[in-house]
Parts: structure tokens; sequence; C-alpha cells
């Protein structure tokens, strides 16, 4: 097993541990704050899909799931922060719709514009959430860690995109070692809303 595969090994269990944990401590979360669990789920339900396609079935290709990662992981964080930040019910209407878009296979967008779209509104909720927390002290935010490695991790993860795009030189190695840098960040933002979900009490 390369270094790559551990990585993906790591990412993988950690992914596990944050939903059983999630799960577990279900009953101390708020309203607001139960959908980082739904977040979490879904990751786990899209990586368990990919899997079973891959090893089960020997399905080749998976772009077809692809659209489904980017419009749920848009709709859920999006619902996350509007809800977090008290914006008003409208600010629905555009995620939905923006989710609604990117569930839709056209060939105007490629998945991986879609997916750059969605980690910027992600960056721009995230962002707006921890100015917030920043500048009222009186906010006793528990979720203020795992805020700020979503805002990282995604923030990262575009400017990983535009390497990859401004240096199509790079070869299968190189390509390897820039995912596992962005799976390394992956494992950073599980391990901070595990240690966050280990730290809720009623």
């Amino acid at each position: 097993m390369d270094i790559y595969q551990t990585i993906i090994y790591l990412n993988n269990s950690l992914l596990v541990i944050c939903a059983f944990i999630g799960l577990f401590k279900y009953k101390y979360f708020k309203n607001t704050e139960k959908w980082y669990v739904y977040y979490i789920i879904f990751l786990f339900l899209i990586e368990a899909i990919v899997k079973i396609a891959l090893y089960q079935f020997k399905v080749q290709d998976l772009s077809f799931i692809f659209r489904y990662f980017v419009s749920g992981e848009l709709l859920l964080l999006g619902i996350l922060f509007i809800r977090k930040l008290r914006m008003s019910y409208y600010w629905y209407i555009p995620i939905i719709l923006m989710a609604g878009y990117f569930l839709i296979d056209t060939n105007g967008i490629t998945n991986e514009v879609k997916k750059v779209i969605s980690n910027i509104v992600v960056i721009c909720f995230a962002g707006s959430a921890l100015l917030m927390e920043i500048k009222n002290s009186k906010i006793n935010d528990r979720f203020m860690l795992a805020d700020s490695f979503i805002f990282l991790y995604y923030a990262l993860s575009v400017f990983l995109f535009f390497l990859l795009r401004q240096l199509p030189a790079f070869g299968q190695e190189e390509a390897k070692i820039i995912w596992g840098m962005n799976n390394i960040l992956c494992s950073f933002l599980y391990l901070s809303i595990i240690y966050t979900f280990l730290k809720l009490k009623k």
C-alpha cells in the first residue's frame, strides 16, 4: 500500500468515526447544529456508494455520482450557514436553485466548475460565520473550530484545483501528491469535527 492509498484509508476511517460519533451524540445537538451531522452522514453515504460501485459492481465511470455529491454538499452546508447566520429565508431560494442546477447533467458547465462554484459559495458562508463569531464575543459557538476548518478546507481545495488546471504538464504521480494534500486537509476537517462532537454537552 503506497502513501496515497494510506491517506485515503485514513481519510475514510476518520469519516466513519465522525459519522458514528455524530449519531451517538445526536441528542446533544441544537437544531441548527444537527446540520453538521446531516452533512457528515451525507459524505459517508456518498463514500459508501462509491466504494460499493467500485469494488462490488466494478463500475469504472463514477462521474454520474459527482453531481449528486456537489449538489448535496452545497445544499446541506448552505442551509446550515443560512440558519446559523440567521439570514432571511429568501436565501434558501438561490441555494436550492443552484443545487438543483448542479444536479442536472448539462454540457454548459463541467462537474469540476460546479465543484469550484460550490466551494466558493461555502467559503463565503463559512467566512461570514467566522467573522460573526469573532466580532461578537458573547456568542458561545461550539462549532467555531469546525467552521474554521470548513473554511480552510474548501478554500485550499479551490486553490489546488486551479493549480492542477494551470499546470497540465503534471504527471500522474504529481497529481497524486496534490490530491493527497487535499485528502490530508480533509482528514484535518474530520478531526476538527470529531473533536467538536466529542466535546458537546447538553
